[in-house]
């Protein structure tokens, strides 16, 4: 992610693309999950469905903050590109990390998500 400035995307632009380019990274390892999941994708949108329990997981960009939202088992995080990675906010974690985390305890297997 070299479009980043000191941690910054240098425009709306640039966010809005590289996020798009994240998301679909993302939807295109969910759906090789062999689990009962409804993602769908929208621009600065990534949504999934868990049908085993009709919850949903969304990821959303945050153009004004460029952040990425993710809302969770009735939980919130957000998520800044720090260092060529997304990282929570408040606590650092790595946003692949926590993704697969979360994805591993709804689906019971072990997850691992990675961007190029």
């Amino acid at each position: 992610m070299s479009t980043t400035l000191n941690g910054r995307f240098t425009d709306d632009t640039v966010f809005r693309k590289e996020v798009g380019v994240v998301l679909r990274s993302l939807l295109d390892q969910i759906d090789e999950i062999d689990a009962d999941l409804d993602p769908r994708l929208t621009p600065g949108n990534l949504q999934v469905l868990f049908e085993a329990d009709g919850s949903t997981f969304v990821l959303s960009q945050q153009t004004p903050t460029h952040e990425l939202w993710l809302s969770a088992n009735l939980r919130a995080w957000h998520f800044r590109c720090l260092d060529e990675q997304w990282v929570e906010r408040d606590t650092g974690e790595p946003m692949l990390d926590l993704l697969g985390r979360l994805f591993s305890g709804k689906v019971g297997d072990s997850i691992a998500f990675e961007l190029d």
